[in-house]
């Protein structure tokens, strides 16, 4: 066993020898390096329901130290800058504009500030205005863009509540917003830091066995809970988006959603309630659903959940009771959700496992069950009277599975198909394509008894997307298309128009920079017209050389990884470089997808903020992606054998890359975050593979998450040479 060498710096008086930590400043990287940190990332899309239009947001790519070094706290799963009200690791745009689809011209919005922090951008339904938060040194505001003159006009000042999320929800007349806004009652918050304790906090056990996971970020103690209850406080108002008039709609509570039935009619509010709870997050706290009508009466509760401190053990239990309540997309005002008939136990032997049920208004009927599911209920996709399609899947097999249905005729069976291994990327179908309905609502694109599917096309060869038809009578697909093998990659990023064909693509190249295009697939020989046009803000890396490698485990399983080079790296000369590996493992339940290609080697080189594509500019062979599956097939699980399976996948790498001669396998280095930190230090602790290694940001004592991690549903008690073997703070010195 390869020792590793821990420098640890002891605040004691005891070590007299340890001398004064040195005063530095913030370091800045080589040149070449920073010119790739600081060059602008590709602008996010956002399209319209008609894919007519699309507003462009353009990220920063780092937060700035001022930004980070602003108060944050964290309650009950959630970080909150308190001051401005919002999500304190929200990912700002900067810079927002809008894209004309049909010419490619991008256009400045008049009116929005030309630098600002923009996060929550919401279409209306009918696609004529856009919505989106602005967040200053004081709070969160609130702008509309109009599309037609894109005039933006700030509707609300900065006092909008984004600590639960999105603070605001289109109603469906299109021009009436319903908004999170800071009660007019706040109180201060108790300074945590400073106060003293009024009495001892006390945890009082029921008797009721449990098995939670070990969460971050909970409430410790009362100041906590008052802290959290006035910050996820707020007062809902109505405002008009073109004028910006406002009115009181609710009064205060702890609101978490808000929306609007397809009709406009009612409005479904979901409220968190007391009594919180010291060992789960915010979602498990008791809330309320209420319907209303559109002027603020109270028109029937429709759910009650009590605390869920107490769930069965496995992945797939869950609680009991109502879970994923909603409107129908598909009809005027129809409430529906799912009830586990299992009692949410998944050790618990039963033939269905969740049920779908469904609420007409006015919501004081009986509920009428839909349709039931073999395993876990995993969404519904709804098209009309007559058909819908329900998803299952179940963990311990890695199991998913689709249902055709009619809502109609809930005696009928539902047909079950496409079932699968969910881990078989080679043989996943692709998602149901949806289009636009009369309310404005995402449902099933049926035209004559067939429906599309768009997938990522994951094969051997790489990504190949593809278009494909499914029958519903017969539930067999067809192609409708499918990418052509190229030294580009095409991605599907939106159907546009699926009864034409039209869609909107992302293609891009090993050394093209991503841009937008449309094609019709239907039109045979057609080429795709662009329609953007960014340039490449990563010359730097124009030089470095990029191939996706295949080899092979010991035991026979099919790996890869992607190899970059420096620049002007001579393969003939073959000089032995340094590595750098950087991997993250995954679990499998199955040999034969472990080692599948779910990446392109024409994917365009985008250096990430935490990625090792940097050091191929400072003379490393860099490895990325590099595939550590570790599988537990039948009723092994993948941890039993984590550690030799772990060596296996690194070793299996490095005599890949020394095989092709390009480096010195005794200068390897291996990196990864979280998880993949973990992998890194039992890495470096049971194998002699590495010279260094970088974990960043992760947890390497096992018996502080004794409730199950990452993908392990055992508990410690359960199996305690699992988790010991596991944790390198168990096994090296």
């Amino acid at each position: 066993m390869k020792k590793i060498v821990l420098s640890l710096l002891f605040l004691s008086l005891s070590f007299s020898s340890i001398k004064a930590q040195e005063s530095l400043t913030y370091q800045q990287p080589t040149k070449e390096i920073l010119q790739l940190a600081t060059a602008p990332l590709p602008p996010a899309t956002s399209v319209d329901g008609k894919g007519e239009n699309a507003f462009l947001s353009y990220k920063s790519r780092y937060k700035s130290i001022a930004e980070l070094s602003e108060t944050e706290l964290r309650l009950a799963g959630l970080r909150i800058n308190p001051v401005t009200n919002i999500n304190s690791r929200e990912n700002f745009s900067d810079k927002v504009t809008f894209l004309d689809l049909k010419t490619g011209q991008e256009k400045t919005i008049s009116g929005l500030p030309q630098s600002g922090k923009f996060s929550n951008q919401s279409w209306n339904n009918n696609d004529s205005k856009f919505a989106l938060t602005n967040t200053t040194d004081k709070g969160v505001e609130l702008w509309i863009v109009d599309v037609k003159s894109l005039q933006a006009t700030k509707v609300y000042e900065d006092q909008l509540n984004a600590n639960l999320g999105r603070p605001f929800a289109w109603m469906s007349d299109n021009k009436t917003l319903v908004v999170k806004v800071l009660p007019s009652d706040r109180k201060p918050l108790i300074n945590t830091a400073k106060a003293l304790p009024v009495g001892p906090t006390v945890s009082v056990s029921d008797g009721k066995e449990a098995q939670n996971r070990t969460y971050q970020d909970l409430l410790k103690n009362k100041n906590d809970e008052f802290n959290f209850e006035q910050l996820v406080r707020s007062e809902l108002y109505k405002v008009d988006a073109t004028s910006g008039a406002k009115s009181k709609w609710l009064n205060a509570a702890m609101y978490t959603s808000i929306s609007n039935s397809p009709d406009g009619k009612f409005v479904l509010v979901n409220q968190i309630k007391a009594p919180f709870s010291y060992i789960v997050t915010y979602g498990s706290f008791p809330a309320s659903a209420d319907v209303y009508d559109v002027s603020g009466q109270l028109v029937q509760n429709v759910n009650k959940k009590e605390l869920q401190e107490v769930v069965p053990k496995g992945f797939s239990s869950t609680v009991t009771g109502k879970r994923g309540l909603y409107w129908r997309a598909d009809k005027p005002s129809t409430l529906y959700w799912v009830e586990a008939l299992d009692g949410g136990d998944a050790n618990k032997p039963a033939e269905f496992r969740d049920a779908l049920y469904q609420l007409d208004a006015p919501f004081t009927g009986q509920k009428q069950e839909l349709v039931k599911v073999k395993d876990r209920f995993d969404g519904v996709v709804w098209g009309n009277d007559n058909v819908a399609l329900v998803a299952d899947s179940w963990y311990n097999t890695r199991n998913t599975s689709s249902y055709l249905f009619n809502p109609s005729n809930p005696q009928q069976e539902a047909k079950r198909f496409f079932s699968r291994n969910e881990q078989d990327a080679y043989n996943n179908p692709g998602d149901f394509v949806r289009d636009v309905n009369e309310f404005g609502w995402n449902v099933l694109a049926i035209n004559k008894d067939k429906i599309m599917l768009q997938g990522d096309g994951a094969s051997p060869e790489g990504i190949l997307p593809f278009i494909d038809e499914l029958d519903l009578k017969t539930l067999k697909t067809s192609r409708l298309w499918r990418a052509q093998k190229s030294d580009k990659l095409e991605q599907i990023t939106n159907v546009i128009d699926p009864k034409k064909g039209i869609v909107l693509e992302r293609i891009q190249s090993k050394t093209e920079y991503p841009n937008l295009f449309v094609r019709n697939i239907f039109q045979k020989g057609g080429k795709a017209k662009q329609i953007t046009f960014n340039k490449n803000p990563f010359e730097a890396l124009n030089g470095v050389t990029k191939e996706l490698i295949k080899y092979k485990r010991e035991d026979g399983v099919e790996l890869s990884g992607t190899l970059y080079l420096p620049p002007n790296y001579d393969k003939k000369k073959k000089e032995k470089l340094p590595m750098l590996m950087w991997a993250y493992p995954r679990e499998f339940k199955d040999a034969s997808t472990a080692g599948q290609v779910t990446t392109s080697e024409n994917q365009f080189v985008t250096p990430s903020y935490g990625g090792p594509i940097f050091w191929a500019l400072k003379g490393y062979a860099i490895l990325d992606d590099a595939a550590f599956p570790i599988i537990g097939e039948g009723k092994q699980e993948p941890n039993d054998t984590y550690v030799p399976q772990l060596v296996a996948n690194a070793k299996a790498a490095i005599d890949a890359v020394d095989k092709l001669g390009y480096i010195d396998r005794t200068r390897v280095a291996v990196g990864g975050h979280s998880y993949g930190a973990f992998m890194t230090a039992n890495l470096l602790t049971h194998s002699n593979l590495f010279a260094a290694g970088i974990a960043r940001s992760g947890a390497y004592n096992r018996t502080l998450t004794p409730f199950g991690f990452q993908s392990e549903q055992r508990s410690y008690w359960e199996a305690p040479d699992v988790y010991n073997t596991m944790a390198p703070f168990q096994n090296e010195d």
